[in-house]
């Protein structure tokens, strides 16, 4: 599998607020995925950083099934769902990867960072860590997917951050809290 990063000049690294920097990256089925051909569509775009092997990644795929929810609830709306693995090809995230995207019956792809070009460029730094760009390219969202590293909040304690990103957007308005600290396992990039 391939993995290339297209950033310009004025935005090779993500910031809120700007241009998303482009990339071109293989699924573990296969199939290339452009960022820039989603914007064309007119898509907003959810970026997941993943590593299957993480503990608060099999907390929102087995215990919650966060994204999995989300990512059915939002494609509803206009909304493309991708997660991106930056794993190095010798790391068990990397390797049982495709196990992982079975087992769990993915519905969305899962991108093959192994060489962590794209992974760097957008600052990822843990698994999961989230980014949504709207449908202009730019990126409005960077940080965690809630409040809730451990899993054990709920009702009105509980704040999905990706989804009230999103809601605002569908909604026409400005994302209120653009910016959240990631939490989660590191991401295993290639030294």
């Amino acid at each position: 599998m391939t993995a290339t990063a297209v950033a310009g000049p004025d935005h090779d690294k993500a910031t809120v607020g700007h241009k998303a920097p482009d990339f071109t990256l293989t699924d573990f089925s296969g199939n290339t995925h452009t960022l820039s051909d989603y914007i064309e569509d007119e898509k907003v775009v959810v970026l997941e950083w993943f590593n299957p092997t993480c503990p608060y990644v099999k907390l929102h795929h087995e215990k919650q099934s966060t994204m999995a929810d989300l990512s059915a609830k939002y494609g509803k709306e206009n909304i493309v769902w991708l997660a991106i693995n930056s794993s190095n090809t010798e790391n068990p995230g990397y390797t049982q990867c495709a196990d992982f995207i079975e087992e769990w019956n993915l519905a969305y792809p899962v991108l093959d960072d192994s060489d962590g070009k794209v992974g760097k460029m957008y600052g990822a730094r843990t698994t999961p860590h989230m980014f949504i760009i709207d449908a202009e390219g730019v990126l409005v969202y960077n940080g965690a997917i809630d409040n809730d590293s451990r899993g054990n909040k709920s009702g009105n304690d509980k704040v999905n951050y990706v989804a009230n990103a999103l809601d605002e957007l569908i909604a026409g308005n400005a994302i209120s809290m653009a910016e959240t600290k990631p939490y989660g396992c590191s991401v295993k990039y290639a030294r």
